[in-house]
């Protein structure tokens, strides 16, 4: 079990990392909170020793991961929110990067992952192969896949980037 110093240490510098994860992963707010609280108690209750502060993130990432699948997958999870709904609180109305949130959120969520591991949170592939536990050529591919899935949709011809 963790100290209340350490455990609000880790809520001040990785609250916002762990809740983009989880509006990327289950577009609601309210599911967010709720996964956002058990990733920390599950941190708070945990003895893990990190050996670093990228260690003590990935596996922060990897529980966040879980928690929304667990969820996602549940009996019990039977209400939707509107995408729009979703981007209202990501994206303000008129923002440039709105139409580009929407199509990550529209790619099926192996891709997203890798989308949102790479481009938001800066981690490289074999970085990324080590958090999700995939093949580092396996994330290469995932990420070409998606960018070429995010081009068509955006129509553009150059969004290698």
């Amino acid at each position: 079990m963790r100290s209340e110093e350490e455990v609000n240490r880790a809520v001040d510098r990785y609250a916002p990392m762990v809740r983009r994860l989880c509006m990327v992963h289950l577009k609601n707010r309210a599911d967010t909170e709720d996964i956002f609280q058990t990733v920390f108690l599950k941190y708070a209750l945990s003895s893990v020793l990190f050996q670093s502060d990228e260690h003590e993130k990935a596996w922060l990432i990897r529980v966040t991961l879980n928690a929304c699948r667990d969820l996602l997958g549940s009996f019990f999870r039977s209400r939707t929110v509107p995408l729009d709904q979703v981007l209202e609180s990501a994206a303000p109305a008129g923002s440039e990067n709105r139409e580009v949130l929407e199509a990550v959120l529209s790619l099926p969520p192996k891709y997203r992952e890798v989308v949102y591991l790479h481009y938001y949170e800066d981690y490289t592939a074999p970085q990324i192969s080590r958090i999700l536990h995939k093949n580092v050529n396996t994330v290469y591919t995932l990420l070409t896949r998606s960018r070429r899935m995010l081009r068509e949709q955006l129509g553009g011809d150059d969004c290698e980037g």
